[in-house]
């Protein structure tokens, strides 16, 4: 405990400048040493296989990792025919194909359900027991998959993880191995696996000087499949970062606290269909300022959030000369640390008004929790495809929770103070 809150000190109170150089170093690991929560793209180089030949034990693993990616060649093939790579269905297809096979897989973003998850409930216990057993668990990621090789002896577990990725000519090649045993190891109320440990990889040393810290997080447990549904409609494609809709408690009532800056940043791309044209200066020092019409601000806001036109312009800077919003980006000020917690539905209940309330559990790999927090979010269902948010409640766990990763747009007191004139 004492070290999680250090922790959370030392990153509360990081600079901009050493957060943009973790954000730069974070881009670079994560690209060439596949620990990332996201999946890399098929590499345009070479990736140096095992030596075969001169290490038996690692043609052994090769063998092995060869013969998951045959379960499935034919579905990876179909995929990049089709241009269908990494979508929600074909990794759907080959977790269960896997599973047909006998081998506990699941994907690298939680987001289909584990097959044979009746064997790693087994290994967990085993675990707790102290018993002797292994487990091998395959997570499928977009361009390859992630083998965990589990081995536990007398309640201490041993992991030896590889990174195999699809090269150019769609050959499975070893993209890197680690081994260590869990430093961290539980098995959560909410059904997922957590663990992690420290493995020394030449390619991140080389940028941190240190060991790897891996932290890997599945579920087990099953999910209802409209649970997923919902959570991938109306959930996740805001998430947590750049905004605070469910960081913080709010209603139709009172949306005291609500980011409607932020909350255009996010929902402009969804409304009109790309991306959110009024960007940052490139010189860092330059603070830029626009005027958004009020038919484009309000358009976007007021199809997601049933608000009045008063009470939003009350909430921004809005210019009545001008029919327009003064609207400032987001800078190098501004910046939030690039790993944070994802949301996750577990239930839901549909309330006789036509709005549905959605339980939500923030799940934070980073921290080695499957419940950092909760909360509870309304959603109204309109015509076709449309709704509406309606409130929030965040809901504190005994351990009180620090959404430390997220930062505030600057006060007009703070932005003058740093750009001055300069616009």
């Amino acid at each position: 405990m004492l070290c999680k809150k250090i922790n959370r000190f030392w990153r509360n109170n990081l600079t901009k400048s050493r957060i943009l150089l973790l954000v730069l170093a974070s881009m670079v690991i994560f690209t060439i040493g596949g620990c990332s929560y996201k999946s890399p793209k098929v590499s345009d180089i070479e990736i140096t296989s095992i030596n075969n030949e001169t290490c038996p034990s690692n043609q052994n693993n090769y063998i092995e990792a060869e013969n998951i990616a045959a379960v499935y060649r034919d579905i990876y093939n179909e995929a990049i025919e089709t241009n269908t790579l990494g979508s929600l269905e074909i990794i759907r297809r080959i977790v269960a194909r896997l599973g047909e096979n006998g081998y506990v897989a699941i994907d690298s973003k939680n987001q289909v359900n584990m097959s044979q998850a009746e064997q790693t409930e087994k290994f967990c216990k085993a675990v707790e027991e102290k018993e002797n057993a292994q487990l091998t668990i395959v997570e499928i990621m977009e361009t390859g998959f992630r083998k965990f090789d589990l081995k536990t002896d007398n309640g201490k577990v041993n992991i030896i993880r590889e990174y195999y990725e699809y090269d150019r000519n769609g050959n499975i090649q070893n993209r890197n191995t680690a081994s260590y045993p869990a430093d961290f190891w539980k098995y959560t109320e909410e059904g997922y696996l957590i663990f992690e440990g420290s493995c020394f990889l030449d390619e991140n040393f080389v940028l941190t000087l240190s060991d790897t810290h891996e932290h890997t997080v599945l579920r087990v447990l099953p999910l209802d499949e409209k649970c997923r549904e919902l959570n991938r409609k109306y959930i996740l494609p805001v998430g947590y970062i750049q905004n605070n809709i469910f960081l913080c408690n709010w209603s139709e009532e009172d949306y005291e606290g609500l980011d409607f800056y932020d909350i255009f940043d996010n929902f402009y791309p969804i409304f009109y269909g790309q991306p959110v044209p009024y960007a940052a200066d490139e010189n860092l020092g330059v603070g830029k300022v626009y005027q958004i019409p009020e038919n484009i601000f309000e358009n976007v806001i007021m199809t997601y959030f049933h608000i009045d036109t008063e009470i939003l312009r009350s909430k921004t800077k809005y210019i009545p000369e001008y029919a327009a919003y003064e609207y400032k980006p987001r800078g190098f000020y501004e910046i939030e640390y690039p790993d944070i917690p994802y949301p996750e539905v577990v239930s839901y209940t549909e309330n006789p008004d036509g709005t549905i309330t959605l339980s939500v559990n923030a799940v934070y790999p980073k921290e080695n929790t499957s419940k950092l927090y909760s909360h509870k979010t309304i959603i109204r269902l309109l015509d076709e495809d449309y709704f509406q948010y309606v409130s929030n409640q965040t809901i504190s766990l005994e351990d009180a929770y620090s959404t430390w990763w997220h930062s505030n747009r600057l006060t007009e007191e703070e932005w003058n103070k740093i750009y001055g004139g300069n616009q």
